[in-house]
């Protein structure tokens, strides 16, 4: 069967901790709430974009654990294709540690284990999938080398390329001339550009930088203000939508699925974006990563209320 995305990435899971603020450096807070969910930025797109009605194939490399196994039984349940998702021998599952505000912002650190061991020879085994596949989805929480070469067979295929540049890294021009939608938020694309982005202008200025790398399009997250896209027919902001953030938690990671699955299915890319816009805003009203994830019904029913 023809799979329409593949997400090469990333499986954590996230075991978090609902407070009233972030702790300071060195401070210690009580009378938190504690949770575990599935998450991992790979594994988070995966699921935003099975959800959003995508046919997915992931590519990832989790531990012979307890949290591997709730990980794989987790993509089955989304329909995920999990034949590229590796079972390794000696590191553990990655793990995420979580802090989650109550205006919704949050900080987050991660232990990598198996992630780090995801290796270009995965992707290869892989290979025949990516180059069937309509969209690749990557990000940066795996080696650089296993990203380049996800892209490298994609690009060859002419398959569309989307890199999520998430954790934030500097990046080589090689791997952002086979990219061909970049999708780094304000952080990000400070980092990778040295133009902080406080206004559509900034974002234009460092939008441009990137594409001068070799990135066909750029598409800067804004948070709430939306997704500012940058490409060869010109720029424009596809406005947000305004909802009560429980938890933002892995928003840009279903952005990146919702527009995968968007794109596969031939939408115009500002009409992609406001679907992933949508899908977006949609997980910020729910606690966790992959429990936040919106289904088609609800996108397509969101969209429709809010015009």
């Amino acid at each position: 069967m023809r799979s329409s995305i593949v997400v090469v990435g990333s499986s954590n899971t996230d075991m978090i901790i609902q407070l009233d603020r972030i702790p300071r450096p060195g401070e210690t807070i009580l009378g938190g709430e504690f949770s575990t969910a599935a998450g991992g930025k790979g594994a988070n797109q995966a699921v935003g974009a099975a959800r959003a009605g995508g046919h997915v194939t992931f590519v990832a490399r989790v531990g012979r654990d307890m949290f591997g196994d709730q990980a794989v039984a987790g993509f089955q349940r989304d329909g995920i294709g999990v034949d590229h998702v590796f079972r390794d021998k000696a590191a553990p599952s990655g793990v995420a540690l979580i802090f989650v505000a109550k205006d919704g912002e949050n900080s987050i650190a991660v232990a990598g284990g198996a992630n780090a061991k995801l290796a270009p020879a995965d992707v290869k085994k892989a290979s025949k999938s990516i180059r069937s596949a309509t969209v690749l989805v990557t990000q940066l929480e795996t080696p650089l080398e296993t990203v380049e070469a996800a892209a490298a067979i994609a690009a060859k295929a002419g398959v569309c390329v989307i890199l999520n540049p998430a954790p934030a890294r500097p990046l080589p021009d090689s791997l952002l001339k086979l990219v061909s939608i970049l999708t780094p938020n304000e952080t990000e694309a400070e980092l990778l550009t040295g133009i902080k982005v406080t206004d559509e202008p900034a974002a234009a200025k460092a939008a441009d930088k990137l594409r001068s790398r070799g990135a066909q399009t750029v598409i800067l997250t804004l948070g709430p203000r939306g997704a500012f896209i940058a490409d060869k027919t010109g720029k424009q902001l596809v406005p947000g939508f305004k909802v009560k953030a429980v938890d933002t938690t892995a928003a840009g990671d279903i952005f990146n699925g919702a527009l995968a699955v968007a794109l596969a299915e031939g939408k115009p890319l500002p009409c992609a974006v406001r679907f992933a816009n949508a899908a977006a805003a949609l997980s910020v009203t729910k606690l966790g990563a992959q429990p936040s994830a919106p289904i088609r019904k609800e996108i397509e029913k969101f969209l429709k209320t809010n015009p």
